[in-house]
């Protein structure tokens, strides 16, 4: 969702390519690491580790700084 949500952005505002693959990376993580079942086996603690973690941290926040940087640089228009 976060990827489709920067693509909606729309012609005014131009995502990078690399910005929208790291949102692709976080939306595969949202189902598997909310709900238990979702994995055929074991519980998401046990599939997903600090590697993942960082990862997510990491783009999670370029894509909040992207976001960030178009709401201010919007704001400052008339």
């Amino acid at each position: 969702m976060v990827a489709r949500l920067l693509a909606e952005l729309g012609p005014t505002v131009l995502v990078p390519e690399e910005l929208l693959d790291k949102a692709r990376v976080l939306d595969t993580y949202y189902v598997p690491t909310r709900y238990p079942n979702a994995h055929t086996e074991g519980a998401p603690f046990e599939r997903y580790g600090g590697l993942q973690s960082r990862e997510a941290v990491q783009y999670a926040s370029e894509v909040l700084s992207f976001v960030r940087t178009e709401v201010a640089q919007r704001q400052d228009r008339p």
